[in-house]
């Protein structure tokens, strides 16, 4: 196994963040060896050493730290690796210097939550007011649903009258249709019994009328003379 090592100088948002924790937990639980150091200009040193393939894969995560920590450079220099160096740890400062990466810690993130905070403030506020925007359109939409209502009632009222018309018509003309049923059983019942006789009787009939037409003709045909001869 061939075992490289790298040192590193880190810029950035990475002291009194929890940025050395980080790299901590991140090397251990890699496997590698070696140690991370707060600097005077706030910056960070690590050196750490291991294998090549899983050395590489830790490098890329140097950069890309959890929020609040923010890396802005990376400088990385060559170096021999300690063959008795096998764990991976902390260099801490004095107990001053620890104190104080501590609160600034806390600090730093009391900051950003109240900063958020702040943010999430004036994201309610606009929810509010598209709220009150939203209250404003149900209530006009409630005043129309009340128009559709009284309009629905309208119609409604307007169908049952429909309804009782048109129930008034059904009987009219049912009825009509009863009388008018009567009727034709009446009228067909009354020729009946005129075909009949005619047909009983027409020989007969169209005798007597042929002697009615004649005499009448003679009538008028004495008439005409009577009249004449007076002129």
């Amino acid at each position: 196994m061939v075992v490289k090592a790298e040192k590193l100088t880190v810029t950035g948002r990475v002291q009194r963040v929890g940025y050395r924790r980080y790299i901590l937990d991140l090397a251990q639980e890699k496997g590698l060896a070696g140690y991370v150091r707060n600097e005077k200009d706030g910056s960070v040193t690590i050196f750490v050493q291991g294998e090549e393939k899983i050395l590489s894969d830790f490098l890329a995560k140097v950069h890309n730290p959890p929020p609040p920590a923010f890396v802005k450079d990376v400088r990385k220099l060559s170096s021999k690796p300690y063959p008795g160096l096998k764990h991976f740890g902390i260099k801490f400062g004095s107990v001053s210097e620890e104190l104080q990466e501590g609160f600034g810690a806390m600090q730093t993130e009391f900051r950003d939550y109240r900063e958020e905070f702040r943010d999430y403030r004036n994201e309610f506020r606009d929810y509010r007011s598209e709220f009150k925007d939203y209250w404003e359109e149900f209530r006009d939409y409630r005043n129309e649903f009340r128009d559709y209502r009284e309009e629905f009632r309208d119609y409604r009222n307007e169908f049952r009258d429909y309804r009782e018309e048109f129930r008034g018509f059904a009987e009219r003309t049912d009825n009509n249709f009863k009388e008018l049923g009567n009727r034709y059983g009446e009228i067909s019942e009354k020729l009946s019994t005129i075909l009949d006789t005619l047909q009983r009787e027409s020989a007969e009939t169209r005798k007597e009328m042929t002697r009615a037409v004649d005499n009448l003709a003679r009538l008028v045909d004495q008439y005409i003379k009577s009249q004449g001869g007076k002129a």
